[in-house]
């Protein structure tokens, strides 16, 4: 199957295209928005990756977003339906629902996005959602939850470096539990739904199938590195009140900061598991444990 990839530099696609070269036809577009550009698909599938991330700096605009995420989707997706590709997969996140879950996130959830990066996901999801597919087409909107693996650089890497350097983590007091993402995972699931014709079109999450607490994850850590991890279990109370403090200093905890670290972001992968009928190829753990050695390995 020749598939095309827009995006295809980033962490995602380096990985997709190492993963369905093996048995497809790999064709990358590098393409940015522009007004009434036209966009010329010849392929039997394409994997729409390119997009703006979230900007953990905040200093993006909301008409970047609206560009990047949006508008040149909806382009792309035009071109898709008046061309003779069978498939599109486009790549949303699960930050198009919600920024906070309580309890556990599943695809029922009504989506109320509250940060521009989320918000031009949705617009981008409605968009296509509000379109009639055509015959013999397949449309899917995968929402990942945060992706790891080997050579990701994000918030992961910033826990290894903790571990590694025989810090104690201080947070132990909060039982937080969280999603996670193995890219070995979600290559699987989207080579699969480029060959199984009987998964429907519509929204699908894609997480791995265990949440974690981030002392369980420091305790991953400690068996990659192969030391004990110092997990320091300070009464909660305390925390919040030095966080607090944070919000008036320079203090390198914040309470924006430690509440991204403690908080529960659970999210259900019943409905893409059930559609395909297989089981995911890793599990949370071996998935982390990988992403952790890569890191060993980089030092």
């Amino acid at each position: 199957m020749k598939i095309i990839i827009t995006g295809a530099s980033g962490f995602v696609g380096f990985n997709l295209q190492k993963y369905l070269v093996i048995s497809h036809e790999i064709e990358t577009l590098s393409v940015r928005y522009l007004p009434n550009q036209y966009i010329e698909i010849n392929a039997e599938a394409i994997i729409h990756l390119a997009g703006k991330a979230h900007d953990l700096k905040k200093v993006s605009s909301s008409t970047e977003y609206y560009e990047a995420n949006f508008e040149l989707t909806k382009q792309l997706f035009d071109a898709f339906l008046e061309s003779k590709t069978k498939v599109f997969i486009f790549m949303s996140s699960v930050k198009a629902v919600a920024d906070a879950v309580t309890g556990i996130l599943t695809e029922d959830v009504i989506p109320k996005p509250s940060t521009d990066y989320g918000i031009s996901k949705h617009q981008a999801e409605e968009y296509i959602l509000s379109k009639t597919i055509p015959i013999g087409k397949r449309v899917y909107v995968l929402r990942p939850c945060m992706i790891h693996g080997p050579q990701n650089k994000g918030n992961l890497n910033l826990l290894y470096q903790l571990v590694s350097k025989g810090l104690p983590w201080p947070l132990g007091s909060f039982d937080n539990q969280r999603s996670f993402l193995s890219i070995e995972n979600l290559c699987f699931v989207i080579d699969e739904l480029l060959n199984n014709v009987s998964v429907p079109s519509g929204i699908y999450q894609v997480a791995d199938d265990k949440s974690l607490s981030t002392n369980q994850l420091i305790e991953i850590l400690g068996i990659s590195l192969k030391k004990k991890p110092k997990i320091w279990k300070i009464n909660s109370s305390f925390i919040k009140l030095v966080a607090k403090f944070g919000d008036l200093t320079n203090l390198p905890l914040n309470s924006e900061r430690l509440q991204k670290l403690t908080e529960n972001y659970v999210v259900s992968n019943k409905k893409i598991v059930t559609a395909l009928g297989k089981s995911l190829s890793v599990s949370s753990e071996n998935g982390l444990m990988t992403t952790f050695d890569s890191f060993r390995k980089l030092k």
